[in-house]
């Protein structure tokens, strides 16, 4: 895995988008400030509009890079979440305008997966998660499940071919400043 983590790492620091393992579904992958990156990610999935992009995160305090506002209630949602949950928090900060909604919200999931953790560590940044597939395909939960006009048009797929999530796509819940809270993904 170690050499997986710094192939990937390489690739995302050069500008490339990378084919990946996550904690729920294969994603594709890209430094969250890249926008040339980030555009073909979007051109890779056949997606129109970004509608704004998940940033992974392995840790709290690169959590609060990203988001402008935490309400509290973030602090209990994460904390307590019983499967992988991404939060869209109220404004994001120091990514691409693309990966941020219409409103300047942005999604961001605290992950502890052995890859994803590795690479981010490694990266020492957020990494843009998107799922792997064409837009209006079922997200792949294994390297087999990825459409080949995917693998063909990334600069990495990660060598960990057995991993498969069977996890669906994580739970994605907005907050708003004042702690509303509305499921937009269960």
């Amino acid at each position: 895995m170690k050499q997986e983590i710094e192939a990937s790492a390489k690739v995302v620091l050069s500008g490339g988008i990378i084919l990946y393992p996550t904690d729920t579904v294969w994603g594709l992958g890209c430094d969250p400030k890249n926008e040339k990156a980030i555009r073909r990610i979007l051109e890779i999935k056949k997606k129109v509009d970004s509608q704004g992009l998940i940033v992974l995160v392995n840790s709290w305090p690169l959590l609060q890079r990203y988001a402008r506002i935490i309400p509290e209630i973030c602090n209990d949602l994460v904390d307590f979440a019983q499967k992988p949950m991404t939060v869209i928090y109220p404004q994001g900060q120091f990514v691409s305008p693309l990966v941020l909604g219409d409103d300047g919200s942005i999604g961001i999931r605290l992950t502890s997966d052995e890859f994803c953790s590795g690479l981010i560590g490694k990266i020492r940044m957020g990494l843009v998660s998107t799922s792997a597939n064409l837009s209006g395909e079922p997200a792949p939960k294994s390297l087999k499940d990825v459409n080949p006009e995917i693998k063909a048009a990334v600069d990495y797929v990660v060598n960990l071919p057995s991993r498969k999530t069977d996890s669906p796509p994580s739970q994605i819940v907005k907050v708003g400043e004042k702690n509303q809270i509305q499921i937009i993904r269960k």
